[in-house]
Order: C-alpha cells, then sequence, then structure tokens
C-alpha cells in the first residue's frame, strides 16, 4: 500500500476519534474529573457524572471487535502485518506509568488523546498541557536512552 493511502486512513481515524471525543464531552476536564470524584469532594459537586463510563464501555466494546476481527483476518488492508502487543509482563515499569498517569489524568481530567484533540479550541491551558506534555515523553526518551 502506498505511503499517501495510509496517511490518509491514520487522518480519517483520528478525525473520528477526534469527533467522538468532541461530541462525548470528554474534551472537558471536569467531566471526567466528576466521574473520578464519586464523592464530590473534591469541587463540591453532589451528583456523579457516569458519562465517562459509558463513553469507555463503548470504545472497549469497539477495541474488542477490533481485535476479534484481527484474529481472523490474514492480514490488515493498508499494512503488511498486524502490530499488536506481545509483552505480557506486568513489572514496575508498567505499574508505576500506570499510576503516574492515573494521577496526572485524575488531576488535570486529560489524557493525551483528549488534550491533543482539544487542541482545536484554541485555549491557553490546553496549548500548556499539551506542551508540558510533549516535554515529559521528551524527558523520558531522554532518560531512556541513557539508561
Amino acid at each position: 500500500m502506498s505511503a499517501a493511502l495510509r496517511l490518509l486512513a491514520a487522518l480519517a481515524a483520528g478525525l473520528v476519534f477526534g469527533l467522538g471525543l468532541s461530541l462525548s464531552g470528554m474534551l472537558d476536564p471536569t467531566r471526567v474529573q466528576g466521574f473520578l470524584d464519586v464523592t464530590g469532594a473534591f469541587d463540591g459537586r453532589q451528583a456523579w457524572d457516569p458519562t465517562l463510563a459509558f463513553v469507555l464501555g463503548g470504545a472497549v466494546s469497539v477495541a474488542g471487535l477490533g481485535y476479534a476481527l484481527a484474529r481472523r483476518l490474514p492480514r490488515p488492508a493498508l499494512a503488511v502485518a498486524f502490530e499488536l502487543p506481545t509483552n505480557r509482563r506486568i513489572d514496575r515499569p508498567l505499574i508505576g506509568g500506570a499510576a503516574l498517569f492515573g494521577i496526572g489524568w485524575g488531576l488535570s481530567g486529560l489524557c493525551p488523546g483528549p488534550a491533543v484533540a482539544a487542541l482545536s479550541t484554541g485555549t491557553l491551558p490546553m496549548l500548556v498541557f499539551v506542551a508540558a506534555m510533549l516535554v515529559g515523553m521528551a524527558a523520558h526518551q531522554w532518560f531512556v536512552a541513557r539508561a
């Protein structure tokens, strides 16, 4: 397959992902924090917001169908082979990274996908968050290269 076709497919997938995040309200950090704050103690809200649970349920369902389909197909339409994870080990870097991700997600209400999609709002907090995220990713690569 041509590189241009793969690029167009990736762009289309990213646009659908971003549109889904926008339509579901996941570009609003307070919606995520409203889900994570089940007691309302964080910001005084009394009502728990279950929206994220429905978004997550839909995403897991679609991903599950995608994995089931990938197991039945000989190869993907736009690549030579499927690139599925092979490592099944649960180790300290995985647990530490998951904990750091969860803490950051809970405090900010943003994770990488919605943060990049939220750049479309053009707000300064989104620009600062994505810039800080990119600095953190670069720092991680720098430390891993020296380890």
